[in-house]
């Protein structure tokens, strides 16, 4: 793992701040990049939905993005990066076009409004307000669990959340990821308490359980949320490494297994399953294609360890909707 916080923030030029409406149990993460930064993106779920990603593709004119917001409130939460571009404006932040700056603040959401909150909430959904109130709480240092846009996150059988991890490579680039989990299947091995990034674990950051002994059919049923109700996980890679944007677009690609690592199932059909990938671009290349390989499959590992922390972190929400936490079945082990 290295030395550090075990967050997505240990990558150099990355704050991250969080929001949430205790009501509404939902929420807004703000990742803010001290300077416009190099990103892409893939979306491999069946059902995603975002904004502003058009500009992530590498055959486009934008060089660098200001922000990456993860929200719950489906199409709704989309307003949140709204309220991103405002706090960036009153920052003179933004994409310089001609003497008007505008903020690129790509944006993905996912599915979280039947999880007992109260979405009544008016003509307007509060998720712009969410957002610029993530924007000025932005640090070093974030809670993780249920804390904003994991706050009313899911799985299958237990309470999704935010989970966050880094790593350093054999060649010294730090590698982040930060995760809502509102996962369509499972983190956990047969109902738990083993998860299925157990593998991938560094230290007790999820409990320290490891694997069971043997892992026989009867304990891989495959359980998902009945129906078409819509879930998606939502998550981004960094790392502090020189990347173009097409090599930003691969290592949002590699970093998609870590999905596969840390969930059964993922990248379903009502699934919005989506991966931003960011290079703050302060350490160059030492083995240009090795390095990249290496990043890619460390973002990989990283992702699939946020996925589990996201959920061991979390705590129930009051409503009979919302699954129990790990904590609450399993205890909390360190």
């Amino acid at each position: 793992m290295g030395e550090g916080r075990n967050l997505i923030t240990d990558v150099a030029g990355i704050r991250v701040g969080n929001a949430h409406d205790e009501r509404l149990a939902s929420g807004v993460t703000v990742a803010l990049f001290d300077a416009p930064t190099t990103a892409s993106w893939v979306a491999v779920g069946g059902g995603p939905a975002s904004r502003d990603t058009g500009c992530l593709e590498p055959d486009t004119v934008a060089e660098g993005v200001d922000a990456i917001v993860l929200s719950g409130g489906s199409g709704f939460g989309l307003d949140a990066a709204g309220g991103v571009q405002a706090w960036l404006r009153e920052h003179e932040r933004g994409f310089l076009v001609g003497s008007v700056r505008v903020p690129l603040v790509p944006q993905a959401i996912c599915f979280d409004l039947l999880n007992g909150g109260d979405k009544d909430w008016g003509r307007y959904p509060p998720y712009r307000e969410l957002g610029y109130a993530a924007c000025e709480a932005v640090a070093e240092d974030f809670a993780l669990g249920t804390a904003g846009g994991g706050y009313g996150a899911t799985t299958v059988n237990l309470k999704g959340g935010l989970g966050s991890a880094s790593a350093v490579t054999a060649n010294g680039f730090t590698v982040g990821a930060m995760v809502v989990v509102n996962a369509i299947g499972s983190a956990v091995i047969d109902g738990g308490p083993h998860f299925w990034a157990s593998a991938y674990e560094v230290g007790t950051e999820f409990g320290g359980l490891g694997l069971p002994a043997h892992v026989r059919p009867e304990m891989r049923p495959m359980h998902w949320k009945g129906g078409p109700q819509p879930a998606t996980t939502i998550a981004m890679v960094a790392t502090d490494a020189v990347l173009d944007k097409a090599m930003a677009k691969r290592l949002a690609m590699a970093a998609q297994t870590g999905l596969a690592k840390a969930l059964r199932l993922s990248h379903a059909l009502f699934d919005g399953d989506t991966v931003f990938a960011a290079a703050t671009g302060r350490k160059p290349l030492v083995d240009r294609y090795n390095d990249i390989i290496d990043i890619g499959a460390t973002a990989a590992d990283c992702l699939a360890r946020a996925i589990a922390r996201g959920v061991y972190e979390a705590t129930t929400l009051p409503f009979p909707e919302s699954p129990p936490a790990w904590r609450d079945k399993f205890g909390r082990s360190d």
